[in-house]
């Protein structure tokens, strides 16, 4: 009981250092700061545009998983959730060397067309969607393989085509998962903050996102970063309180 009483500590004194010295009296003004007032509405653009970019790619990228088996599954399985293990900032020189001027893919877009991807809004979208993505496809392939199959046996049965039966049958019994995912990948994608700063940087209005506002406003905004930090604890803790332990065997 000793040792979990002090694990416990461990999480929970951290978020009352934060309550506690909160200057509450600034709070107001700091949250309505020209510069707090940009980071935030880019946060939001950018986790809600990775959180669309997710549900894209990912649901396919789910049923792919939940319909494949044997080593072929476990291979993909780990590369799909690499992201969730792997140190944010390795994931950022990753996406460097990928979409870069000089990367796999950035130097024939940039030789060709002249397009640059890195230190742009685009790139922050990228890098969120990068390290979010697997929370959404975790969650969707955990729901598909809870499905009874009996349900889409008998839409094919009654003449119903294999998308069909995807649009109308397996997607409508998927909306407690992919709900779920979503709304993970997108608090993910709300928070990143080592994949953003190596991979899009820090540019005011671009791509400084709450958390890179916070640690910048760390060195002369002390109140305006507490602030920002306070706006993640409430959301963070909203969503886990408002999905309970729904997501815990999906991980």
């Amino acid at each position: 009981m000793v040792l979990a009483g002090l694990g416990l500590l461990l999480f929970l004194l951290p978020l009352a250092g934060l309550v506690a010295r909160a200057p509450w009296d600034q709070v107001g003004p700091a949250l309505i700061a020209p510069e707090t007032a940009t980071a935030l509405g880019l946060s939001l653009f950018c986790s809600l545009s990775a959180t669309a970019v997710a549900l894209v790619l990912g649901i396919p990228l789910a049923v792919l998983l939940a319909r494949t088996s044997g080593t072929l599954r476990a291979i993909l399985r780990a590369l799909t959730t690499l992201p969730m293990v792997l140190p944010p900032v390795v994931g950022g020189v990753a996406l460097l060397l990928a979409f870069g001027r000089r990367g796999l893919v950035g130097a024939p877009l940039y030789g060709a067309f002249g397009i640059q991807i890195p230190f742009t809004t685009a790139a922050a979208v990228i890098a969120e969607t990068f390290v979010a993505m697997p929370f959404l496809v975790i969650a969707v392939e955990a729901g598909l393989r809870a499905l009874d199959p009996r349900y889409e046996e008998a839409a094919r049965a009654l003449g119903a085509t294999g998308w069909r039966v995807f649009a109308r049958v397996t997607l409508p019994l998927l909306r407690p998962a992919i709900f779920s995912g979503a709304v993970l990948c997108w608090a993910r994608a709300l928070g990143e903050f080592g994949a953003t700063i190596t991979f899009a940087g820090d540019l005011p209005g671009r791509t400084q996102t709450i958390p890179l506002a916070v640690y910048v406003a760390l060195e002369t905004r002390p109140e305006g970063a507490i602030a920002l930090s306070l706006i993640l604890l409430a959301v963070s803790l909203a969503i886990l309180i408002g999905m309970r332990d729904r997501w815990l065997g999906w991980l």
